[in-house]
């Protein structure tokens, strides 16, 4: 069934009606010259304007694509919350394979939609598009983050985002074994592209014995050849079934860990950057089942966006660093927040940024 606009009713169901509904606002772009075909979706202003990426991604459908921009917005505002910045949650995201169809009048169109916003929403990078695209963006668009030094910009956000996964592994290191250094721990790395090969740097300079695997064997190459002593899995499903793994950190897509994967996990720790780790809510109580202590992926990954909020008002890194470094205090405040309230550590993080944003709107 469509409506008169001719969406399918079980997208404007989703918007309306379902537990990832509940947004301010979602945008459907289309320029036909260029081709562009793109969501923009607000979850939340309640602490500023919405904030977020711009994901450039071959979607099997636009019902799925509408459904990623949903999902990614929503944990946006609870990131942003968490990370305490002053800006609620937004997303992006751009249909089609931007190897493809990615071309200047593309993403200058697609500027000219996020300006049309009047600044409600500021984009960035995200899976898809890189600093040298966000330069293009911002010639239509001044509410743009993530644009390179040269164009006033801050670079690649991919340098916190690891470090930050790397605080929240050694506070989860801290709560789980007594002890926040990695040396001699285990740590499966899946997905090595933009943020992995950040941490798989951080991980080796601590101590850290370390297995990776990425579909990009190029991306496996470039650590392999500067690092032989770093292992390689076949694929995501021999990574997680390593013997002796202790921590597993999913760095590519979302839905890493799922009826399939949470069963045959091998690891007692999951911290890692990809985003909507999670493929359902009861995943966490089955992680928790198994002893399997979960990181929230919104707190740990906030590196990034710490970066490119900073750059909103005149970046300084070692500002934004010393920002990031915070995120060990707020993964070990969760875990304490979850043993208190008998709860799983996500659901700790949800409330936390629920009260924040709560208390937003009344004052």
């Amino acid at each position: 069934m469509t409506d008169v606009t001719g969406a399918p009713g079980d997208v404007l169901h989703t918007l309306f009606h379902s537990d990832q509904g509940g947004h301010e606002q979602v945008v459907l772009c289309q320029d036909r010259a260029s081709g562009l075909k793109a969501v923009i979706a607000i979850h939340s202003t309640a602490l500023g304007p919405a904030l977020g990426g711009t994901r450039f991604y071959p979607y099997a459908s636009e019902k799925e694509a509408v459904a990623d921009a949903l999902n990614l917005s929503r944990g946006m505002s609870y990131k942003n919350a968490m990370a305490g910045l002053d800006h609620g949650g937004g997303k992006a995201v751009i249909i089609g394979d931007p190897e493809k169809i990615k071309s200047e009048e593309l993403l200058l169109a697609y500027g000219r939609f996020v300006a049309s916003l009047g600044g409600r929403y500021v984009t960035a990078c995200d899976v898809g598009t890189y600093v040298a695209d966000m330069d293009i963006v911002a010639r239509e668009c001044r509410w743009t983050t993530g644009r390179s030094p040269s164009s006033g910009g801050a670079g690649d956000s991919s340098v916190l985002t690891a470090f930050g996964v790397f605080q929240g592994m050694r506070a989860s290191a801290q709560h789980l074994w007594g002890d926040p250094t990695l040396r001699g721990r285990k740590v499966g790395v899946a997905g090595v592209g933009k943020v992995g090969h950040y941490l798989v740097e951080h991980l080796l300079s601590d101590g850290a014995e370390v297995v990776i695997t990425d579909v990009r064997e190029e991306s496996v190459r470039r650590i392999t050849d500067e690092h032989p002593e770093v292992a390689v899995a076949a694929d995501t499903a021999a990574l997680i079934r390593t013997e002796g793994l202790d921590i597993y950190a999913p760095c590519a897509l979302g839905g890493a860990l799922n009826d399939d994967t949470v069963p045959v996990l091998t690891a007692r720790l999951v911290c890692g950057a990809a985003n909507n780790q999670l493929a359902h809510p009861g995943i966490e109580k089955d992680l928790a089942d198994r002893s399997i202590l979960y990181a929230p992926d919104y707190v740990v990954n906030a590196g990034g966006v710490i970066q490119v909020a900073d750059e909103l008002h005149g970046f300084d890194f070692d500002r934004c660093k010393a920002k990031a470094s915070k995120i060990f205090d707020t993964t070990l405040a969760i875990f304490a927040r979850a043993k208190d309230d008998g709860i799983p550590p996500a659901a700790a993080a949800d409330r936390i940024a629920e009260q924040r944003m709560a208390e937003a709107r009344r004052s």
